[in-house]
């Protein structure tokens, strides 16, 4: 994959303000998942994974390259099912199952009930992405409610943690678990206040979870994504902020999802059997403070 091939999204873009949780189609330019770029080598042959905000975005990124890998999976969503449908067949060009699943991963019984319905489909669970994400901006702390800070701990966070409790005991030695946090973890952008808290608490929460079952031989991993274009821009941040977003990295211009894949195919192979509690940016040379 090169730099031609994913057409990067260099700002100024095209003004946009979408609805949340935003729309894929509706987004100029559209974003890139590695549809026409991303090459498998069967690092993931025979694998099943779950990854949670498959609709679009890094999600829908994370189960093209998956699936070109040789891995079945299953696609989390909340309810923004053309979208899931879509990378359902991406998925299913590449030869292998997709089931899609739609749901709040804030609610502990669907967590639980997406790692049943995983094993149900695949008969094993060998890697979990914990993706689905939520944000909001907001111009004075005073403006974040209580209800909107619970619920951004609520599927950011919690998610994460109901996820991971349901899918170990099913996790054989070999297997991940690979979080998404943010530049924001180490950088926090403070009109996005909560999102960026609950990214701090993911980078913890991974690199205490990486020892808390490494007897197992399960690696736990997290990547920390920096400007990625994906509807959550569109529909969360003011248009002002859409039209220069990612100008503020060393190198100028948004990521494109597509970029992110590797890492996620990285750490879920056995070319990171070394790595484990680590947090992976992605950032366009941001720095990691």
């Amino acid at each position: 994959m090169t730099i031609t091939e994913i057409n990067p999204p260099t700002p100024p873009h095209p003004k946009q303000q979408q609805d949340m949780p935003g729309s894929t189609e509706a987004m100029t330019p559209r974003p890139d998942h590695g549809e026409m770029s991303y090459r498998g080598s069967g690092r993931l042959a025979g694998r099943a994974a779950i990854i949670t905000g498959a609709d679009s975005g890094i999600g829908r990124a994370v189960a093209i390259a998956y699936a070109r890998e040789g891995a079945d999976v299953l696609i989390s969503y909340l309810s923004e099912h053309d979208d899931a449908e879509e990378t359902a067949r991406w998925v299913k060009e590449a030869g292998r199952q997709a089931i899609v699943v739609p749901g709040d991963v804030a609610d502990e019984t669907h967590c639980q009930a997406l790692v049943d319905r995983a094993l149900g489909a695949f008969g094993r669970l060998d890697v979990l992405v914990n993706n689905a994400a939520h944000q909001a901006s907001f111009d004075t702390l005073e403006d974040i409610t209580g209800e909107e800070w619970r619920h951004t701990f609520d599927v950011n966070m919690h998610s994460q943690f109901y996820l991971c409790k349901a899918a170990v005991p099913h996790m054989k030695p070999g297997s991940a678990i690979i979080n998404t946090s943010s530049i924001n973890a180490k950088s926090p952008s403070p009109t996005l206040l909560a999102y960026a808290t609950t990214k701090g608490a993911i980078a913890n929460f991974t690199a205490g979870l990486a020892q808390f079952v490494a007897d197992r031989g399960i690696r736990v991993n997290a990547v920390a994504p920096g400007p990625i274009w994906t509807p959550l821009i569109p529909s969360t941040l003011p248009e002002a902020k859409v039209e220069s977003f990612g100008s503020n990295t060393p190198l100028g211009r948004a990521g494109q999802p597509a970029e992110l894949a590797g890492a996620y195919v990285m750490l879920a192979c056995e070319d990171a059997s070394y790595i484990t509690g680590a947090l992976i940016p992605v950032t366009g040379g941001r720095p990691m403070l």
